[in-house]
């Protein structure tokens, strides 16, 4: 899929997200108001309802205005002008909120204004006991003499509790939200893949293109000497196929064991190794490669214990991938120090150079499969980004652990940690 058709298909999907989202607070905000109306209508009748009550007890004259008051969204004031006893209140409270269906804990308390001072209080739990609870906010009202006023406390739970589909609508949204955040990571995900593996392919058919032309053109050329029987020139041309071959063969060897190996797919042959003649081995192995870079290697092999269980093979190109990487990421002379240590039980084999360094932001990534890291000026290196990938699923086989120290322009110095004998 194009990068500007992805973009559009995600600019579409988030703006129809957003919207659905924007509908539905607005949506589960107005049926809050109307339960919350509801509420205030319920409750307004019950306590109309307990005042007529009183007045009605207390042979009093109904008043001509509303004695009911809601002072704030969770508190109500009603005014009676008379004595008022708390059992009685108490019970009409339960009796014609519970009628209402209003199953919340309310407190209610009774305010002396002759007097200023509140002469009782109780929090109530319907189907529960009360518990006695002081007012502290029971202001003095103008022209009254009595009066008592009623907090919800968990008002908002209550109203929440009433509010069923809408909760439900709104989690099954919230789960839709995270599936679509969850979906646009793999997508990107597997677009990121995608492009990775273009860049494979293309680094695959660069790095084949020249050992197979340098062979079709020494072939010609052989032909061609074989025909007027030229023997040295024939050698020469001969030990050019032999060596392109091979190199080609080695490519593809490391990029199909790597590309298809897993670290629980690994399969090591763990004998007693020297860890120094391995890298011994590698260096002058490499010595070719060194000579055509005039590259400068340091051994400083320190380590008293020096033997582990390691497969030799898979440790040495391990080693071999490190050092070659060394040699390519310069834009200077080489210079590669390797060294071993010992730490607690453990060797430690540090390779370090005076490359062109990792940036910090890179170095999480390097050892991923496929990743190479830009190089900058550098655009001679060529490679599949497989390389420490798998130094790191041969150390991890081998139950150690790889790090890497870097800067930009200072060079790097990679450290592999395995168990000593």
């Amino acid at each position: 899929m194009k990068t500007s058709s992805l973009r559009v298909i995600v600019l579409l999907a988030t703006i129809s997200i957003l919207g659905i989202t924007i509908t539905q607070v607005y949506w589960v905000r107005k049926a809050f108001d109307i339960v919350q109306d509801d509420f205030d209508r319920q409750v307004n009748a019950a306590l109309l309802s307990v005042a007529q009550q009183f007045f009605k007890i207390n042979n009093s004259p109904t008043p001509s205005t509303n004695p009911v008051t809601q002072v704030s969204s969770n508190y109500y004031t009603v005014t009676l002008n008379s004595d008022i006893q708390p059992q009685v209140l108490e019970y009409l409270l339960r009796t014609e909120l519970e009628s209402r269906n209003i199953m919340s804990e309310f407190e209610y308390g009774i305010y002396d204004c002759s007097q200023a001072c509140m002469l009782y209080g109780n929090a109530v739990a319907t189907g529960s006991k009360s518990k006695h609870v002081e007012f502290t906010n029971m202001p003095e009202i103008p022209n009254a003499s009595y009066y008592f006023g009623v907090r919800f406390p968990d008002k908002e739970i209550q109203l929440a509790n009433k509010m069923g589909i809408w909760t439900f609508s709104s989690v099954v949204l919230l789960i839709v939200i995270i599936f679509f955040g969850y979906a646009l990571l793999v997508i990107f995900k597997q677009k990121r893949l995608s492009e990775i593996q273009k860049d494979f392919i293309n680094n695959m058919t660069h790095e084949f293109r020249t050992p197979l032309s340098t062979i079709a053109l020494s072939a010609e050329v052989l032909r061609q000497q074989a025909e007027q029987i030229q023997p040295e020139r024939t050698r020469n041309y001969t030990t050019i196929i032999e060596q392109e071959t091979k190199r080609m063969r080695q490519h593809l060897e490391r990029m199909l064991q790597i590309a298809r190996t897993d670290k629980a797919d690994l399969q090591l042959k763990l004998t007693e190794q020297n860890i120094h003649l391995l890298i011994e081995e590698t260096v002058n192995n490499l010595k070719p490669l060194f000579d055509e870079k005039q590259a400068q290697v340091n051994l400083q092999l320190q380590a008293i214990r020096f033997t582990c269980l390691a497969d030799k093979h898979h440790l040495t190109n391990a080693l071999f991938n490190l050092i070659d990487n060394a040699l390519k990421y310069v834009n200077q002379l080489p210079v590669i120090t390797v060294s071993t240590f010992n730490q607690d039980k453990h060797i430690i084999i540090s390779i370090q150079d005076n490359g062109i360094g990792i940036e910090k932001d890179q170095q999480k990534r390097i050892f991923q499969k496929f990743y190479r890291v830009p190089t900058g000026n550098v655009h001679n290196v060529k490679g599949f980004g497989l390389g420490l990938s798998y130094v790191k699923q041969v150390v991890e086989a081998h139950k150690g652990k790889i790090s890497v120290n870097s800067a930009k322009d200072l060079g790097s110095t990679f450290q592999i940690i395995l168990s000593a004998l």
